[in-house]
């Protein structure tokens, strides 16, 4: 029986930062993960299903974000520069508000991080304590997200005490000896980078501890057979080479989504796809139509069968992080990823100042530094071979074309190779191609886009809703393109605390907790006492409140 047909599945995503497919369900498919412990997730792919050829649309966490949220390439939606506040076109809608218009209870556990910030109205609760547990009823469909910080790059590089505090739940049978890391070619066999492996794997162990938790309370409330689970991170690994590099280390993802008695169980689809076609994925198995908006396509059928070619490419971008200015875009098609780089006079390892205070990146830079006095003394450099030397060089390559199959870590560059003329020019049209279907605002200079969406630097604003009033019967409207409308008969609390006044949850675009739960507007509604309805459009500051009380004559607009 379809979901249109019966009651809609409840949705749950368990995500985690920065990390490649190092779960030991990909033994054999991705280099090194039988080094992790993983149990449960490896028993979530066994009873689902494991998509071997995962691809974020951007090697970090915001830009690769907010294409799962919307569906949509950041490069077309303008969400590609690391930390901005994007204003998406009017037809972008979030994953979460689309779900709460059909009638889904939608929470968020807790991370966002969307490139933009969130309306109210787009979550039932956002919060720490957000939980799928806390909704009206057993019959309300939820769908909730927890998102896990336990392999977050930082945690790669906290105090011995602090990561032992971190790493507390890993049995000692679990940890991964630094000796037999599986250290990819790029990194030089020093101790920096294996602690770092090592670490990044008892990472991942507790992350699968965490999210064994949350699974393990799903069947508590005897919810596994009616509920998608998905698994997922946003991109690679957080070292150098790997997240903010245009790279297989800094693209493919685990993804693992599990339906039982619905999905396959223990299959392995090969398949192209995007993290991006999360979205329309969730909304195909959930029987709601599919915005003409969303870039993503579904990776299931609307039946649980899994899709063979979802994707003929699977398209990245690396654009602006932090202050580090540059620009790449990549195609991968099932054997090949071509690397466009537009700034090749600038090296791929840009200083970041985040980022360069980690010990990893300091270790390359000082090993850098160590062949440059190799060379002061006439000797020829040999503190890094030319594959490890290529990360920190000056330089790198307008083009690259690398043999995934044959070559997964890249270390050969075939554009320059004639033999292999025919496949670069290929995979040269498919990147022109989607640029052309899909426009990329990454090649506006970026003090344009921003006049574009805030001219003179100041925001716009939603308009104020319309409203109608007759017999009961309240009908909201908006005259801004792409408005949200919602509606509460909860009183504003004027000393409620904004956690956008907090500053690392403002750049990342936490919703402020006025104490009110807003509802969506999707149709008019009867109200016998007073209502307060807002408008919010993405990127735009929210319309004045609007008070309307049926005992009144009167409508009463207040400041938001």
């Amino acid at each position: 029986m379809s979901p249109s047909a019966s009651r809609r599945p409840n949705i749950l995503w368990i995500s985690t930062h920065d990390i490649n497919p190092d779960l030991g369900c990909y033994a054999g498919v991705w280099p090194g993960a039988e080094y992790a412990s993983t149990p449960n997730l490896d028993a979530l792919a066994a009873r689902g299903v494991r998509f071997d050829n995962a691809f974020a649309a951007a090697p970090i966490c915001a830009p690769s974000r907010s294409a799962i949220i919307t569906g949509c390439y950041p490069t077309a939606i303008g969400t590609m520069h690391m930390r901005s506040k994007a204003v998406p076109p009017p037809d972008v809608r979030l994953l979460p508000e689309i779900l709460r218009t059909a009638g889904y209870y939608c929470t968020n556990n807790w991370f966002t991080d969307f490139q933009m910030d969130l309306p109210e109205v787009v979550f039932d609760e956002c919060s720490p304590t957000a939980h799928w547990r806390n909704r009206p009823d057993a019959e309300t469909p939820f769908f909730a997200i927890f998102h896990g910080m336990a392999t977050h790059e930082s945690q790669l590089y906290l105090a011995d005490d602090a990561f032992a505090a971190a790493t507390a739940h890993v049995p000692d049978s679990a940890r991964h000896d630094p000796a037999t890391a599986p250290l990819p070619p790029y990194y030089p066999d020093e101790p920096e980078f294996r602690t770092a492996w090592a670490r990044y794997a008892d990472l991942i162990t507790a992350m699968d501890v965490w999210a064994g938790g949350i699974l393990a309370e799903l069947a508590e409330d005897g919810l596994l057979e009616e509920t998608i689970v998905v698994f997922w991170s946003d991109h690679g690994k957080g070292m150098p080479r790997a997240k903010r590099w245009p790279n297989e280390s800094g693209l493919r993802e685990p993804l693992i989504i599990s339906w039982p008695g619905h999905l396959p169980e223990g299959a392995g689809a090969t398949g192209l796809v995007h993290t991006m076609d999360l979205a329309p994925t969730m909304l195909r198995l959930a029987g709601i139509d599919i915005p003409d908006a969303m870039h993503g396509v579904p990776a299931l059928t609307a039946e649980g069968a899994i899709v063979d070619e979802p994707n003929t490419y699977a398209y990245g971008g690396r654009d602006r992080q932090g202050e580090a200015e540059d620009r790449s875009r990549t195609v991968r098609d099932a054997r090949f990823r071509y690397i466009r780089n537009e700034y090749p006079d600038k090296p791929a390892m840009l200083h970041t100042d985040y980022a360069d205070r980690f010990p990893t990146w300091s270790a390359y830079r000082r090993l850098a530094s160590d062949e440059a006095q190799q060379r002061a003394r006439g000797e020829r450099p040999s503190a890094m071979d030319p594959v490890q030397r290529a990360v920190v060089a000056q330089s790198k390559p307008a083009e690259e074309l690398y043999d995934i199959i044959a070559d997964p870590h890249e270390t050969t560059n075939l554009a320059a190779d004639r033999a292999y003329s025919a496949e670069l020019d290929r995979l040269r049209a498919a990147l022109a191609s989607w640029r052309d279907a899909y426009g990329d605002l990454g090649l506006l200079p970026e003090d344009q886009l921003e006049q574009r969406w805030r001219p003179d630097g100041r925001r716009r604003r939603t308009a104020t809703p319309g409203v109608t009033l007759q017999d009961g019967v309240l009908t909201l409207s908006s005259d801004t393109a792409g408005a949200i409308l919602g509606w509460t008969t909860v009183p504003a609390r004027s000393a409620e605390a904004d956690h956008r006044s907090e500053p690392p949850l403002a750049a990342f675009g936490s919703a402020p907790a006025d104490g009110r739960l807003w509802h969506p507007y999707t149709a008019p509604i009867a109200v016998d006492g007073p209502v307060w309805a807002r408008a919010w459009r993405l990127g735009y500051e929210t319309s004045e409140e609007l008070l309307v009380d049926p005992a009144s004559t009167e409508e009463r607009t207040d400041a938001a």
